[in-house]
């Protein structure tokens, strides 16, 4: 994984930047469009590792190292029997075309799906799959729309985005703290296997000190869209000198 600090301007196509916009049905408000990533996995030595692959600083998340995945179409949709399965077939297509790997969407266990909060900004609603890659054979980039590859553990990726090494949109840096708890890859499977896919609508307010923070359903802020609300946290704080993830409220 590349250590080469983030660029000042990545952040403009930051998801959870925008913190004014209350409900979907405000004016101007955009509506989300359908995506799907994959959360590759491979058991080593170390531990296991997951792939991720640094996005062109020219595109949506661009600069910022993310799983494969992308927009699900409309031929997507033709081939498939439901919302799911489109993603599915979406996820398989653009992780060949960003990777060269092909894998299998019936291997695949769906644990979650993510909507940016509402606002003017182009926003993805995205299907979180994962799949532990048997034969994990050698990534072949485009140097396109992905400019590097890296297969790191989910606490080192942490690692390095505390230090302003590499940039992570609010469900990357989730997804990869809650893989970091379980070791090997089937432990981590059979753990997102075990509940009930989670759906993230996230609500992004600042707190008293100015520090933004992502809340999810659980939260005791997260219907009054209040950061300072006494009781149950749900929460990513996205403070400058690192992220911080506070859960009191739901079982992981």
């Amino acid at each position: 994984m590349s250590n080469t600090p983030p660029d000042p301007g990545q952040h403009k196509n930051d998801m959870y930047g925008n913190i004014d916009a209350r409900n979907e049905q405000e004016a101007g408000v955009e509506a989300p469009i359908p995506s799907a990533t994959v959360v590759l996995l491979r058991d080593t030595a170390d531990g296991p590792e997951v792939l991720m692959l640094k996005k062109n600083s020219k595109i949506s998340f661009g600069g910022m190292w993310v799983f494969p995945g992308g927009k699900i179409d409309a031929e997507d949709h033709a081939e498939a029997e439901d919302d799911n399965h489109a993603a599915r077939i979406a996820v398989v297509r653009e992780t060949e075309e960003e990777t060269g790997l092909v894998v299998e969407p019936d291997a695949f266990t769906w644990f979650a799906r993510w909507t940016p909060p509402p606002g003017p900004q182009k926003r993805f609603t995205t299907w979180f799959f994962a799949a532990h890659l048997q034969d994990a054979d050698d990534v072949v980039i485009d140097d396109g729309e992905i400019k590097d590859h890296a297969w790191v553990k989910p606490e080192q990726a942490l690692a390095n985005h505390a230090r302003g090494e590499i940039d992570l949109v609010p469900p990357t840096w989730v997804t990869l703290y809650h893989l970091s708890r379980y070791s090997p890859t089937a432990a981590i499977l059979e753990n997102l296997a075990s509940r009930e896919p989670r759906i993230y609508q996230t609500r992004v307010v600042k707190n008293a000190a100015g520090v933004r923070v992502a809340m999810w359903t659980g939260d005791a802020g997260y219907d009054a869209w209040d950061a300072e609300a006494e009781g149950a946290r749900h929460r990513l704080v996205m403070s400058s000198g690192g992220f911080t993830f506070e859960n009191t409220a739901v079982d992981y």
